[in-house]
């Protein structure tokens, strides 16, 4: 298997207070591995280890491309808390488009091949009749899945999902959860979630944090603790 994060023997602080103790993780190419534990646990503060938002107070993080280190690695991120002002005029398609705006040539207008992978994430998301939507107008479950969209569009090496579920109804869970489990063929997903029965039929790998880590090669509820 191809590594492509390598954490090793963290400690993570905010305020002085240790939140992760002596954490080591290894995510691999392909891999689907959800985060489970109690609440103020740490799982957030190791999704933001792993993106590099949050400099550990000890211990190292690593990236990896085709087995060689390198800096970063394209990641796209859905964080449990909407980062979005709903009161901005931008549209549904204008928040989609935002997650290919690091690849669009400065002052132009996006490709054809990047218009159509965001027409491509609009479907998929269930998204395609709403597009000219303000944010403002959105539910919270539509507003959910736009940011998603948004999250996917740049087709990451890192896909890191924290709490996607929230406000999503059941129907599109599923239908969710099936299309994560499609682009894990090119992407590694990193899924937070407390439904410990969607991780189950979901994941291939469960690390359950609760300050520490363990790590489950099998992600078998039985063995949640």
């Amino acid at each position: 298997m191809e590594k492509l994060i390598e954490i090793q023997n963290i400690t993570a602080c905010y305020d002085r207070r240790e939140v992760l103790q002596d954490v080591s993780l290894d995510l691999w190419k392909n891999d689907i591995l959800g985060v489970t534990g109690p609440n103020g646990g740490g799982k957030t503060t190791l999704l933001k280890v792993m993106l590099g938002l949050l400099k550990p107070a000890s211990g190292s993080v690593q990236y990896f491309e085709a087995g060689i280190p390198v800096s970063s690695l394209k990641m796209g991120y859905l964080p449990q808390v909407n980062p979005i002002d709903k009161r901005f005029p931008i549209s549904v398609y204008e928040v989609v488009a935002s997650g290919l705006a690091g690849e669009k040539p400065r002052f132009r207008d996006y490709t054809k091949i990047q218009k159509e992978k965001i027409d491509n994430y609009l479907i998929k998301m269930g998204l395609e009749p709403l597009k000219k939507r303000a944010i403002g107008e959105l539910s919270g479950g539509q507003l959910q899945r736009t940011l998603l969209a948004r999250a996917m569009v740049s087709v990451p090496e890192i896909l890191i999902l924290d709490e996607p579920d929230t406000f999503i109804d059941r129907d599109f869970e599923k239908q969710l959860y099936d299309f994560l489990g499609e682009i894990s063929v090119n992407t590694a997903i990193v899924i937070v979630s407390h439904n410990a029965a969607t991780l189950s039929s979901l994941v291939k790998h469960l690390a359950y944090v609760n300050q520490t880590l363990q790590y489950y090669d099998k992600p078998y509820i039985s063995d949640y603790k």
